[in-house]
């Protein structure tokens, strides 16, 4: 009987796959930014900005906005099904992009059978003749999130951004 049970359970711990085969970040975040805001629990947030830097204790009104990067680096979309190569391995499943002009390069996630570990993903503007812009997002659920922007921007240089949200207990 308890065999049936955790047959029964195991599928529902896995990350959920969406109609091309992805996994469903946005609704993972989603979910994560509902839950955080239910917490309601106090971030040490840290941004960095060409040098300056600022850490504030701070609570998160809108969790949605703030992992905004995370829900927007989604690839759940039909006329992306065949632009990732998928590496499901042990621990680590991975989606790489097959084109260079896509905007999410790379997810990789670590996960167990029961949860997410942690979440990374590059994303890039395509090259254009005013700016480019490279992104690495990181999540840690219930511990962190990370965000570093390196911007180069044609007659203006380059700039780098970076906040990092420490979530308290």
């Amino acid at each position: 009987m308890l065999g049936l049970a955790l047959l029964v359970c195991l599928p529902a711990c896995k990350p959920h796959i969406e109609n091309n085969g992805a996994f469903d970040l946005s609704g993972y975040i989603k979910k994560e930014a509902a839950r955080l805001k239910k917490a309601n629990r106090p971030v040490v947030k840290t941004v960095y900005h060409n040098g300056i830097t600022e850490t504030k204790t701070v609570h998160i009104a809108n969790w949605e906005q703030e992992l905004g990067l995370f829900i927007d680096a989604d690839i759940n979309k039909p006329t992306w099904r065949n632009n990732y190569n998928v590496t499901d391995e042990d621990s680590l499943l991975a989606y790489r992009a097959k084109d260079s002009t896509l905007k999410v390069s790379e997810i990789l996630i670590n996960r167990t059978k029961q949860k997410i570990r942690w979440i990374l993903i590059y994303t890039k503007t395509p090259k254009n003749y005013l700016y480019t812009t490279t992104q690495k997002l990181v999540y840690y659920p219930d511990s962190l999130y990370y965000i570093s922007t390196r911007q180069d921007v044609r007659f203006m240089g380059r700039n780098y951004y970076r906040v990092t949200g420490v979530i308290g207990k």
